[in-house]
């Protein structure tokens, strides 16, 4: 290599200081280079360089000492990018082009080069490498001007002029070189015996000179930046332990495509080393990018068109693995914050999960000195890495009929193990299982006694009792029936007990004792004793090579359900069983691929970090090594991404469930009279019409609903015909109501598409959403897709694309064939996900390994719109009922705002503080103040419960809410036009801090989900509303923000529900409702109890209503629960769907009853009518109660269960009768469930007793004082 030399003689003083803002990935090799020179140019010319040297990320805590340097400075270089703010702060506080001396500011935009100097300084720190750092140095010198005469002279093309110096001994002769060019792609390697690096930029060559003899290869991309700028510790140690196993081709890239530079870009390094004619040579790819492949051209098939990344990946079709290294945190740090990585997730771990890569396990950290920064390899990471590649490779290697495949079944304990056993989302389990080993068999896997179809599957587990022991259910009983697929005895699971980190196994032992139990009296949970000998039951059931299991109960034991065995109810960090840590290393053990089935389990969600897990988090643990795939609902991306980052899962995406119109024939002819009566001027048909429809009311339930009651007892003395004209204006908004809702029309089966009608409604429900608030000229939109669907032709163009393109999309859905893709270990295709009826038809085709969205860039401007009208209907229905402004709105913000509706909530937490998003790039960077001169209104206070997965997966967000709360807290404005700053001033007058009187974001600890309150519920452990508002406060008395994660903050907490004037939620689609979650029950309604119980006032309860953006509704909780009740729960058509799905069908109903418990017992705002037909529906109707008796006896008994409770806690006010024959019914089915027993002697259960233990309560008072 020919080296241009140049050199130059010129003035320069004794003592030389630089100073330099450049990325901190760069600053470790300058710093080398500086002290390399140091000493040259104190030997050859007694110059004394000094070097102050600051990172970009850094600075900003570090300005004023920046700019104090800078100033003093002979020479400032500044490395600039378009992410960097440093640069205006600086530029609004200074003249930099005066104040700084021989300023020189260089970067990727060349529009922000200042100087001469910036393109060469540009291809130095490019081009990298000590020895260009050096000569960038170098070149500074010789190039900037000391306040003295010009140069003496310059030679250059290579010139040999080796003096030392002038006969002035000011003036010295500069000797650098042009930048030297270093590849910008290539395979890396290392010389075996002199330990140094080889570049190779051919493959060939490199294939020549490896031995390659291990049977597959692994591919390892990483960036350029770590090779020249010598940080390679992390990346040569993962190599180093992957050539113990296989081959490896490690290719370093940069990551932009640049012709002038010579870059091919990372898309296209892919291409040409991953690739040998055409063909991938490698059998995975780990992928350490932050930043995504790109689009490149396809010239390696001689064409033209470009191709995106997934499509790159397509083609290589190997899974990709994403291995981080955190930037920000050093090994200490990450080691001990229970968060793991923080602001750094957005972009390297969300931005990468856009191309499917998988398995984010933390493997190197970054260890700072000053602003002097190296990565450091965490090395049970890398080898935790390295052994899950194994099995995935093991697993692509194996033969189809030598697959061991287990698929996991969720159940919802709280609700009754055994009538929620294949919990999921809209997933009928059983027939997606039973359609999975039935295309299975086809494909050549070893499957026997495939049931016939799902309700099959269902009893099949309920007859041998495949389950976890529960209120019905015994060990005894599960043994007996032949549940137990495996016992393991207590030596054997020693042996793996006591390779777990001792902190975990310390935990364990504290909370469940050894396999004996502990002196409490709650067992350790699935424990056989047999020949004095103890063995853990790991319930299943076995189908050839097919393994069919259900999760294990995961924070309570035996065969009860009270506030004594429930130990998570008291200790939120409560670590899984014995039985659930056996279970998962059984499973292990036996086999090659595990699938978790259905949106979601308990795995994701055990105690640990949230992302960037270490050995001593419990998922990270139970999963082990084995491939992990997972069934989950395309519209869930909160939790399913839970599941990706913290269980290492690869999700394989369903589709939705059919949304149809939930109005029903019942209220069909009644809708005809009113719509009539409305467009009738003759008075006396009109008359008519009256009688006609109140017949027609009087056969609903909507005479019991409560705005029509309260209108009708206003003046009791009139009849119903005289309080017409008071209550017609109810019926017509209540039959509107349900008119505008949707409902869904069963559930989806994995594999399976909609046809028929059915397709014609999934269709129109997704259209729905643009079409609502349009006229079609011909048809309506249903007769348009129907005649799209049939091949004819409608005038609306552009409306026939999109349904030509829909019923593309959804024929091009492959989920089990992706799945099955995932069991050859290939690459599964990312796809977008979210609700597919609120414009997110995108997520279409399912089948694909979801992702979620860009942290910072929500809120939208669009959702900003959104969330100004929710906050400004809030207030204005709060002003119209208690005539005066609500001074705090206490809300529950679910991570479901964020990533369905693009931040609508974020938006009306902002507006209603008075403050609004800074956009910048179309990214939020902060908020601006609203003057109140254009508000208009008082800043309204917020308090925050944020959902345990919005916590861990947009940090972001609450920084921004919490960087508003302290803005406004900080204005000097009234306290009756400032809220915010009123409730800090009192808080500080308590005795808090400035920054605790500030605390408005709360969550449950660090590591841990969940709200409490459902688990005092569920087990009947409470007596008043004060014991419920005690376990919201212990659980979630944690308080998050700039600075502040999960700091201890009961006073705080307390001290801001005082001024709680109202609590709100919304819904934003009818695929989910505040009766489709137990966390919508035990946090909103956990939230609002507390602030009654706390304020000692009525606080109000509220439900905002975005299905429509372009109608926003603002509606009293209690008017929620009614129309969600009138569209699903009591609806005919609803209720037709879920029985088409038997036992499935059955145990999601029971669920939706004890959420209707969940809310009356938080909130007291269910009617008492819901209750009345409830068990008119359910329990009375005979053909009703036939279908759970034959299906899910278990699940009547948990509905005829929560009624009773009902009842007697004084929820439920009805006819004794009624009462009388509840318990005879609620008898028959106990007797029923007990002649399953047979002669067994299954030994003690709980069965339907109602026992309210109190004993947690002891437990929690001991920590909750702590808080």
């Amino acid at each position: 290599m020919i080296i241009d030399k140049k050199s130059i003689t010129k003035y320069i003083t004794q003592d030389i200081t630089i100073t330099v803002v450049m990325w901190a990935s760069y600053c470790s090799i300058m710093n080398e280079a500086y002290k390399s020179l140091k000493k040259e140019l104190k030997y050859n010319h007694n110059i004394d360089l000094n070097l102050n040297i600051y990172s970009t990320r850094d600075i900003s805590d570090k300005l004023e000492e920046f700019l104090k340097d800078a100033k003093k400075s002979d020479i400032v270089f500044m490395y600039r990018t378009s992410s960097d703010e440093f640069y205006d702060s600086i530029k609004d506080n200074n003249n930099i082009n005066s104040d700084f001396k021989n300023l020189v500011i260089t970067g990727q935009d060349p529009t922000y080069w200042n100087s001469k100097l910036s393109s060469k300084a540009y291809l130095y720190t490019t081009y990298g490498g000590i020895d260009n750092f050096k000569n960038l140095i170098l070149y500074l010198l010789a190039n900037s001007d000391f306040g003295s005469s010009n140069n003496i002279n310059e030679n250059s093309n290579n010139s040999n002029n080796n003096s030392n110096s002038n006969n002035n001994s000011n003036f010295v002769e500069i000797n650098y070189n042009e930048p030297i060019k270093l590849p910008f792609q290539g395979i890396y390697s290392k010389n075996k015996l002199s330990n140094k690096g080889i570049l190779y930029e051919k493959l060939e060559d490199f294939l020549k000179n490896s031995e390659f003899d291990k049977k597959n290869t692994i591919g390892v991309l990483f960036s350029r930046h770590y090779l020249v700028n010598e940080d390679m510790e992390v990346i040569d140690k993962l190599i180093n332990k992957l050539g113990v196993y296989f081959n490896v081709i490690p290719v370093f890239t940069y990551g932009a495509k640049d012709e002038d530079l010579g870059a091919l870009g990372s898309g296209e390094s892919v291409l040409t080393y991953f690739f040998k004619n055409g063909t991938p040579i490698i059998d995975a790819l780990i992928n350490l990018l932050s930043f995504p492949l790109g689009t490149v051209k396809d010239n390696h098939n001689h064409s033209l068109k470009k191709i995106t990344s997934s499509e790159i990946l397509k083609k290589l079709n190997v899974p990709i693995f994403h291995p981080i290294t955190s930037y920000y945190k050093s090994y200490n740090e990450w080691k001990e914050d229970i968060q793991g990585l923080s602001s750094e997730i957005g972009w390297n771990v969300a931005l990468p999960e856009f191309e499917g890569v998988i398995e984010p396990i933390i493997i190197g950290t970054t260890e700072k000195n000053e602003s002097l920064e190296k990565k450091k390899s965490i090395e049970d990471r890398i080898d935790k890495v390295i052994s899950r590649i194994k099995r995935w490779i093991d697993l692509k290697n194996k033969a189809k009929n030598d697959r061991k495949v287990i698929f996991i079944l969720h159940n919802n304990a709280c609700a009754s193990v055994e009538a929620t056993v294949g919990s999921a989302a809209h997933l009928d389990t059983f027939q997606s299982v039973v359609n999975i080993m039935k295309r299975m068999k086809k494909e050549g896997y070893y499957i026997e006694n495939i049931p016939e179809d799902g309700n099959n599957l269902a009893k099949m587990i309920l007859n041998k009792k495949a389950i976890s022991a529960f209120r019905w259910t015994t060990v005894n009983e599960i043994i007996s029936k032949g549940g137990a697929l495996y016992l393991m005895d207590e030596k054997e699971y020693m042996d793996y007990f006591n390779t777990l980190p001792e902190s975990v196994k310390n935990k364990v032992l504290d909370t469940w004792g050894d396999l004996n139990g502990k002196d409490d009296g709650v067992p350790p949970g699935m424990i056989f004793k047999k020949d004095g000998k103890n063995y853990i039951v790991i319930t299943g059931l076995k189908f050839g090579n097919v393994y069919i299991c259900v999760q294990p109960k995961r924070g309570c034991a035996g065969a009860r359900c009270d506030g004594k065995v429930c130990k998570i109810l008291h200790d939120p960090e409560c670590p899984p069983t014995h039985q659930f840590l056996a279970s998962y290393h059984y499973f292990n053990k036996i086999g090659d691929v595990i699938v978790h089935v259905g949106t979601h389990g308990s795995l994701e969600f055990l105690p640990g970090k949230n992302v960037g897990l270490s050995s001593k988090c419990y998922p990270d643990i139970c999963i082990g090594d084995i491939p992990h795939l997972y069934i989950y609902n395309s519209d869930n991306p909160p939790e399913g991404t839970i599941a990706k980052r913290r269980s290492y899962a690869t999700l394989i995406d369903h589709m939705q469930t059919v949304m149809v119109d939930a109005f029903y024939d019942e209220l069909e002819t009644l809708n005809n009279y009113v719509e009539e009566y409305l467009k009738e001027m003759d008075i006396s048909r009109r008359h008519q019409l009256e009688h006609l429809i109140v017949e027609e009311v009087k056969k609903t339930n909507l005479l019991k609903i409560k705005k029509i009651i309260e209108n009708i007892e206003k003046d009791r003395d009139k009849s119903i015909h005289d309080n017409f004209n008071k209550i017609f204006p109810e019926i017509r908004n209540t039959l509107e109501m349900i008119k505008t809702s949707k409902c869904n029309d069963g559930m989806h089966i994995f594999g399976e598409l909609p046809q028929g009608d059915k397709r014609i409604e999934f269709i129109n429900a997704i259209l729905e959403f643009d079409y609502k608030d349009k006229n079609l000229k011909d048809y309506s939109l249903r007769e348009s897709i129907k005649k799209v669907l049939n091949g004819e032709d409608i005038n609306d163009g552009h409306l026939k694309e999109r349904i030509i393109d829909l019923n593309k999309r959804l024929n091009d859905s492959k989920e089990i064939e992706s799945l099955l893709n995932g069991f050859d270990a290939k690459y599964i295709e990312p796809g977008l996900s979210g609700l597919i009826t609120r414009g997110r038809d995108d997520i279409l085709p399912t089948g694909r390994n979801f992702y979620s969205l860009d942290p910072y860039k929500v809120p939208t401007k669009a959702s900003y719109r959104v969330g100004v009208l929710l906050a400004e209907k809030l207030i204005n229905k709060y002003l119209e009922e208690e005539k005066r402004y609500p001074e705090n709105v206490a809300m529950y913000w679910m991570c479901s705002d964020i990533m369905w509706a693009d931040g609508e909530g974020m938006a009306q937490i902002l507006h209603l503080l008075g403050t609004k998003p800074k956009w910048k790039h179309g990214k939020v960077v902060g908020v601006e103040i609203i003057p109140l001169e254009e508000l208009k209104r008082p800043r309204i206070d917020i308090t925050l419960r944020v959902s345990g997965i919005l916590r861990d997966n947009f940090p972001n967000c609450m920084e921004i809410v919490d960087e508003a709360v302290s803005k406004v807290a900080k204005l000097d404005e009234p306290d009756e036009m400032n809220f915010v700053k009123k409730h800090v001033m009192e808080g500080l007058n308590n005795g808090l801090s400035f920054r605790e009187a500030t605390y408005r974001i709360f969550c449950s600890k660090p590591g841990t989900y969940g709200n409490g309150v459902k688990y005092a519920i569920y087990s009947s452990a409470w007596e008043n509303e004060e014991d419920l508002k005690d376990a919201f406060m212990f659980w979630n008395s944690y308080a998050y923000g700039k600075g502040v994660y999960g700091d201890k903050a009961k006073k705080s907490f307390e001290n801001i529900l005082k001024s709680v004037d109202l609590t709100f939620n919304k819904t934003v689609s009818d695929e989910y409702d505040l009766f489709g979650c137990c966390c919508y029950f035990g946090t909103h309604g956990g939230l609002t109890n507390a602030a009654r119980v706390i304020s000692k006032k009525d606080v109000k309860a509220y439900y905002g209503d975005t299905r429509n953006p372009n109608n926003v509704e603002m509606r009293t909780l209690n008017e929620e629960i009614e129309r969600v009740s009138l569209s699903k729960l009591l609806n005919p058509k609803w209720i037709e769907g879920m029985k088409r799905h038997g036992y499935k069908g059955a145990g999601d109903i029971s669920k939706r009853v004890g959420r209707v418990f969940g809310w009356s017992a938080t909130t007291k705002e269910v009617d008492n009518w819901i209750f009345d037909e409830i068990y008119n529906t359910y329990v009375k109707n005979e053909e009703n109660r036939e279908f759970f008796r034959k299906n899910n006896p278990y699940a009547l008994e948990e509905i005829g269960r929560r009624l009773l409770e009902a009842y007697q806690r004084g929820f439920w006010k009805t006819d004794e009768n009624n009462i009388e024959d509840l318990k005879r019914i609620y008898m028959e089915i106990e007797g029923d469930i007990e002649d399953t027993y047979g002669d067994i002697d299954i030994g003690e259960f709980q069965g339907g007793s109602i026992d309210i233990d109190m004993i947690w309560k002891e437990k929690l008072k001991k920590n909750y004082v702590r808080l």
